[in-house]
């Protein structure tokens, strides 16, 4: 994750140096001369006296002989005036995290998450399942089945949550149709789209003359996306959807519908997912360094749990006489709220309980901060070029004006004629020139498609003349197949025949009966 990162040198604190500013912001502007009161050593400025300059050398010189014979003593540096003390008693201001908490609390807070990824992948049930509503209901909101419009479409939906006198206004971003069409180029638009309008509305707010003291933060503090447990990495989908967005917003990447996949096929899964990221260079959420050991060891399994495989579930199931959230197969039952199932549980306690103020303080200082510095340096950068073009055409119209004011009419009005005159012959040349460069594309546009057509008309000929070369050798072969059939047909014949007349001839004739009479 990129943050701002200050490359200038460290320099060594000395609060000896700040004392002595202090104390020589302190001296009254009377150029040195002070007058020590008896009483209780106030000094109080008096006005100088007026002294040439032979006054001063006169005293230098008695103030060298002075150093010589008595040299003042060194001064040393000045204790600090920084550092921490004990107080003996109670004063009060370890009371301010009270204050920041109550007044928190009062205010509420906000939250902003975004689902991204296939129809099918179970993100409604996740967002209902995290926080324990329904707030993508069947009614409302059917399924992937029932959606008739296959295009990109962005849908918010904003609920009040209150747990222990704490409110949260949560903020779900849905996309669907993400990726659900024939062609998924530029799918990621309306996405990256949506973010940018949510930040330029958030500037425009800090950008008004009478600000509001509570804006509010629509911003999107968090994306999940969902990857397709295929087991085989990430998809180009995937790759470009993540590489368009990881500058933008906090990237949590997941694994849906974990239960498809064994143990081990999960393990080597999330290997996969880990090494593409590294490898395209793509900036994920990344957990914050934390100085406490324990913390650090949560954090640490938390980053082994990366990309989190979760399972959501809205029905509740009862397993041992408690009533959990989970799903039911002829194998067994598959828990969500289980760590030893899936990593819905963890998904939960870092997006909830242990980082929400952290994604939000990162979409806030680095996410937000290089949108506005990139929107605000264009427009400065405009301003700045506005402004100079505007004093040089003014310091030109306001020389022509005072040549005008000294000249008579007649030669105003012979000087304005030659100035259009030269207007003109100037546009008349940027016309023909424009012209000329317009015609000459359109030629070399026609001799490209004649070259283009040539060359086609080249390769049609070659390719018939190929073809009928082809014909001809199949039609002499087919000559020569029909000749020698025929040959074979006529020595049958003739075999058949000579078999018939040797028949016939090797017969005798039968000795007629002689009759009685």
């Amino acid at each position: 994750m990129a943050f701002f990162k200050n490359d200038a040198p460290a320099t060594k604190f000395d609060p000896a140096s700040v004392n002595m500013v202090r104390d020589r912001e302190r001296e009254p502007a009377t150029n040195g001369v002070v007058d020590k009161g008896v009483d209780k050593g106030v000094e109080r400025p008096v006005k100088p006296e007026v002294r040439d300059r032979g006054d001063y050398q006169r005293d230098n010189r008695d103030r060298e002989k002075e150093n010589a014979v008595h040299p003042p003593p060194r001064a040393g540096p000045k204790p600090s005036r920084t550092s921490a003390k004990e107080l003996d008693g109670y004063v009060g201001f370890a009371n301010l995290p009270n204050q920041v908490y109550r007044k928190a609390v009062k205010k509420g807070f906000e939250f902003t998450l975004m689902v991204v990824g296939e129809s099918g992948m179970g993100k409604s049930t996740l967002i209902n399942s995290l926080f324990l509503t329904d707030l993508y209901n069947e009614h409302e909101y059917p399924g992937p089945s029932h959606r008739i419009k296959k295009s990109v479409n962005i849908d918010t939906a904003q609920v009040l949550l209150k747990e222990g006198g704490v409110t949260l206004r949560l903020t779900t971003v849905d996309t669907p149709g993400f990726g659900d069409a024939v062609d998924n180029s530029n799918c990621w638009q309306p996405v990256t789209d949506f973010i940018d309008n949510k930040y330029d509305e958030y500037l425009n707010q800090e950008s008004h003359v009478n600000r509001k003291s509570n804006m509010s933060d629509n911003r999107v503090h968090a994306c999940l996306y969902f990857i397709a447990p295929t087991g085989h990495g990430l998809k180009p989908l995937d790759v470009e959807f993540m590489k368009r967005l990881h500058e933008k917003v906090n990237i949590i990447p997941l694994i849906s519908k974990a239960d498809t996949l064994t143990p081990e096929e999960c393990r080597n899964f999330k290997k996969t997912i880990l090494n593409e990221i590294a490898q395209h260079k793509i900036k994920i959420y990344e957990f914050p360094d934390c100085d406490d050991e324990e913390e650090n060891k949560l954090q640490k399994k938390l980053k082994e749990r990366v990309p989190f495989a979760v399972v959501g579930s809205n029905t509740v199931i009862q397993v041992d006489s408690k009533k959990v959230r989970g799903r039911q197969y002829p194998w067994g039952i598959v828990q969500v709220e289980n760590l030893e199932h899936n990593d819905f549980l963890a998904l939960r306690n870092m997006l909830i309980r242990t980082h929400m103020q952290d994604l939000k303080d990162v979409t806030n200082n680095v996410h937000y901060e290089n949108f506005r510095y990139s929107k605000l340096a264009v427009v400065t950068d405009g301003k700045v070029k506005n402004t100079g073009s505007k004093e040089i055409k003014k310091s030109e119209s306001d020389s022509k004006k005072k040549d005008r004011d000294n000249k008579d009419p007649l030669t105003q009005m012979q000087d304005e004629k030659k100035e259009h005159v030269s207007k003109m012959k100037k546009m008349e040349a940027e016309m023909e020139q424009v012209f000329e460069m317009k015609v000459k594309e359109k030629k070399q546009k026609l001799k490209d498609s004649e070259a283009d057509l040539q060359r086609r008309a080249e390769q049609m000929k070659k390719s018939l003349e190929q073809q009928e070369k082809e014909l001809e050798q199949k039609r002499a072969q087919f000559e020569k197949e029909k000749e020698s059939w025929e040959e074979q047909q006529r020595a049958e014949d003739m075999r058949r025949q000579t078999s018939m007349e040797t028949l016939d001839g090797g017969k005798k004739p039968k000795d007629k009966k002689k009759g009685l009479f």
